[in-house]
């Protein structure tokens, strides 16, 4: 359960922080009568904390979305699915997504966090491009299909992934499809293209090959992350200049893996969000 804080100091930048608190939005799952391929998985969640008071989350068989909504008359139509990482084998869900989801918000950006089902974890039967996919398809759908109802514009849909939630977002981003428009469940109806994309510090960047119709991208990571991530995503960028298809990309010096968003991030990296609203609206997806 969160709320929001003002943060005193030069780079508080109004920056959110998730505190235990009595209006933590509800969750709504992702198939109210159970998810496919979770059948006879009744387990409950196992949730963690930090001496630092962050959460992780782990045993996900039931996936949902965590709404952050725009109070009445402050939401801009934008909306953004937030993916936390954690190796695909927990959720790191305050810093890469409460937090997140609760900036988001105070801007008039419609956010969603997602918790879904982790193929990483020890004795899990769940697979990256099976189950954890099929759960970030269904969520861009459920928020696509309920956005009259959201007030959210479907054609400024967009997704934010941290690390291994940026592996789903960038799969989300390349494997598309429009609906199946005589579908029985209204979800399956509507269309999982994504119209914009982030990919924070994202793992197997070698994974990541735009065409000229992928969504434009904002990139991220620090110059002291894994060699493989920092220097991935530079050279995922070359390859969306190649492509043709818009992208930016920040390389902070300091930050390692894992900063997200902290208000005790007084580095530069921890204004990264600044740089992505900015992008958001140089980009025409904020207005």
């Amino acid at each position: 359960m969160h709320m929001s804080r003002a943060i005193p100091g030069a780079l508080a930048l109004c920056l959110s922080v998730s505190v235990l608190a009595a209006q933590q939005p509800t969750e709504i799952p992702l198939w109210p009568s159970g998810a496919p391929g979770s059948e006879g998985k009744t387990g409950p969640e196992s949730v963690t904390t930090s001496q630092s008071g962050e959460l992780s989350v782990s045993s996900v068989h039931n996936p949902s979305l965590t709404p952050y909504l725009p109070a009445a008359g402050k939401g801009t139509g934008t909306a953004i699915l937030v993916i936390p990482g954690g190796g695909h084998r927990m959720l790191a869900i305050t810093h890469e997504g409460y937090n997140v989801a609760e900036w988001l918000r105070d801007r008039g950006i419609a956010a969603f966090v997602l918790k879904h089902r982790l193929a990483r974890e020890a004795e899990s039967t769940y697979k990256i491009d099976v189950e954890s996919f099929a759960d970030t398809q269904r969520a861009i759908r459920l928020i696509r299909s309920r956005a009259q109802e959201w007030n959210i514009d479907g054609s400024r849909l967009g997704a934010l992934g941290f690390s291994a939630g940026g592996e789903l977002v960038n799969m989300a981003a390349a494997r598309p499809d429009e609906g199946n428009a005589s579908a029985e469940d209204p979800v399956n109806r509507a269309s999982s293209r994504l119209n914009f994309q982030a990919l924070i510090y994202p793992g197997r960047s070698g994974d990541i090959q735009p065409t000229k119709e992928t969504p434009p991208v904002f990139l991220a990571a620090a110059y002291n992350d894994r060699q493989d991530i920092s220097e991935g995503l530079a050279e995922a960028y070359l390859r969306f200049k190649r492509a043709g298809a818009s992208a930016e990309l920040h390389i902070y010096s300091t930050g390692g893996h894992g900063f997200g968003l902290r208000a005790s991030n007084q580095r530069p990296v921890g204004a990264w969000m600044l740089r992505f609203e900015e992008w958001l609206k140089e980009s025409g997806f904020l207005k």
